[in-house]
């Protein structure tokens, strides 16, 4: 029976977004699952209830039959569900979040503990990665990016520092050698240490100042992966190997330390700080609705 009523939920969501990929961003879960559980339904039954094109997908007529009949049974089981979960006041379960290595070096720490504590029945996993990616298709509950990569159906909350900025440094060592730039184009005549993403894409360094922008590709010794690597580049930089263009709050204590100097600081570009995100739908899994209400406060 709990296969046949998950298997039934499947078909109410298919038919009412349309398709398989919008209903499994709403229930938040994989299109491939939804394919299963309607495969599995349809030989059960024996009748077809979707006619399925390469680019939507239309009730047949006994579909359109079974979902007129099952839509309010399912829509009364679900308000059931939520009644009970709004009494049991402490909510409880898996939250899976997506995230990349500055938001969990950087954001996380201040708010991981104190909504665990606050909440004991939750465990929290973090996934970090530095790619965007499609968080029902990884299985993950919500994720968190910076405004230029987020998707538009998403729904996002702010989360962590509102402003942020990206630092340039270098050990004082290296800059009595090498001299100190005065402009972002004189890096291009220095040792860099660069970040590389998954996909073999190097960022560029922007710089910006009194509305002007610059964006540079310099090279160096040193290349390592974004997320995984950071804490190598950074160690490099502060054994005079080159500069090191970072999250300030990546090299905030070895700024503080006096282990690295500041470079180009009135250039230093800010930006905007992380949304936390999620599919939009009506029903948000217990864990990630006290998250979110958890951030907002």
């Amino acid at each position: 029976m709990p296969t046949e009523l998950n298997d039934l939920s499947a078909f109410a969501a298919v038919a009412k977004a349309g398709g398989f990929r919008d209903a499994a961003r709403i229930a938040g879960v994989s299109a491939s699952s939804l394919s299963e559980a309607m495969r599995r339904l349809e030989t059960r039954l024996g009748v077809r209830l979707l006619n399925r094109t390469t680019r939507s997908v239309a009730l047949t007529d006994a579909g359109r039959r079974l979902l007129d009949r099952v839509g309010p049974a399912l829509g009364e089981i679900e308000a059931a569900v939520e009644v009970v979960n709004a009494a049991r006041g402490r909510p409880a379960g898996v939250l899976r979040l997506n995230v990349p290595g500055s938001v969990a070096s950087l954001v996380l720490p201040t708010i991981v503990t104190p909504f665990l504590k606050a909440y004991p029945d939750i465990r929290l996993e973090v996934v970090v990665e530095e790619a965007f990616v499609d968080l029902v298709g990884v299985g993950c509950d919500a994720g968190v990016r910076y405004d230029e990569r987020l998707e538009q159906d998403m729904i996002a909350v702010p989360i962590g520092p509102r402003i942020q900025r990206f630092a340039a440094a270098a050990s004082p060592a290296y800059l009595d050698v090498h001299g100190r730039p005065e402009h972002p184009r004189d890096l291009l005549s220095h040792a860099c240490l660069r970040g590389q993403f998954a996909s073999g894409v190097m960022p560029t360094w922007e710089f910006e100042r009194d509305g002007e922008l610059v964006r540079i590709d310099p090279t160096g010794p040193l290349v390592v992966r974004l997320g995984a690597a950071v804490g190598l580049a950074i160690d490099a930089a502060v054994d005079g190997l080159g500069v090191i263009h970072l999250f300030e709050g990546m090299l905030a204590p070895h700024l503080e330390s006096g282990a690295l100097e500041p470079v180009l600081k009135p250039w230093w570009q800010s930006f905007t700080g992380p949304f936390l995100y999620y599919p939009g739908r009506r029903h948000v899994p217990a864990p990630l609705r006290a998250f979110v209400d958890f951030i907002k406060r």
